[in-house]
């Protein structure tokens, strides 16, 4: 059986970087920096979602099926840095060589950790080995990386349905709340437990369609689909 890790990303500004970008002082703290990009977002786009590299990643939320084993986990800490946690994920990679699954991994996740593996000089060889020839191609998914959403839209990018909403529909839980500005709010008073746990809930989520989208097509029996549920609960 081949392995499958579903993976979610949190992210907030990267106030370090965006003080270079936008020539701050060094003594700008961190929230002053974060008003001035959302400022500069809201002007130039009437949003406040930041560019994916002005994104730091402060957790990545994994679910990890291998061999009889099904793992939930968040690569984050307190003081981890943010390489540190991007060097841990493609450690999994490597380690596991799994087919990885997201939701929306196309547009936002995959590209925001390209762009910070790349400025924190992370080693993902194998993850460029693995996937790396394929992945973009004309924005399809290539075997190794299933972009669950994306696939499910047909790649038509109109009609995107939301993590939460389609989990709901399908009787799950859903409850992922923590994103944009909220996020941001809940990591300065030092809520990456509750960011970790919000994590948790999204990449359980990703699991539980992504075993549903494998018994729609046939990869799953009902039987197995019903054990799958089992060992994820």
């Amino acid at each position: 059986m081949t392995a499958t890790l579903a993976f979610h990303i949190k992210t907030i500004p990267d106030t370090d970087g965006l003080r270079i970008l936008y020539d701050l002082p060094q003594d700008t703290s961190a929230k002053d920096v974060a008003n001035i990009a959302y400022h500069q977002a809201r002007q130039q786009h009437g949003t406040e979602f930041l560019p994916l590299y002005q994104q730091r990643i402060c957790a990545i939320s994994c679910a990890l099926r291998a061999g009889e084993s099904l793992k939930v986990w968040s690569l984050a800490s307190n003081n981890a840095p943010e390489a540190e946690i991007i060097q841990s994920f493609f450690a999994v990679i490597d380690q596991y060589k799994p087919q990885i699954i997201s939701w929306n991994g196309n547009a936002f996740d995959l590209p925001v950790l390209h762009y910070r593996a790349l400025i924190h000089g992370v080693n993902a060889s194998a993850y460029w080995a693995l996937y790396g020839v394929d992945i973009g191609i004309n924005g399809h998914s290539p075997a190794c990386h299933l972009d669950l959403m994306a696939k499910l839209d047909a790649f038509s990018h109109h009609t995107n349905a939301g993590l939460n909403d389609l989990a709901k529909l399908c009787g799950f839980s859903g409850q992922s709340s923590l994103d944009g500005a909220k996020l941001w709010d809940t990591y300065k008073v030092g809520g990456i437990d509750a960011i970790r746990a919000d994590g948790e809930v999204a990449v359980t989520n990703i699991q539980l369609l992504y075993l549903r989208f494998q018994l729609m097509r046939g990869q799953l029996s009902h039987a197995a689909y019903e054990a799958e549920i089992k060992l994820l609960a």
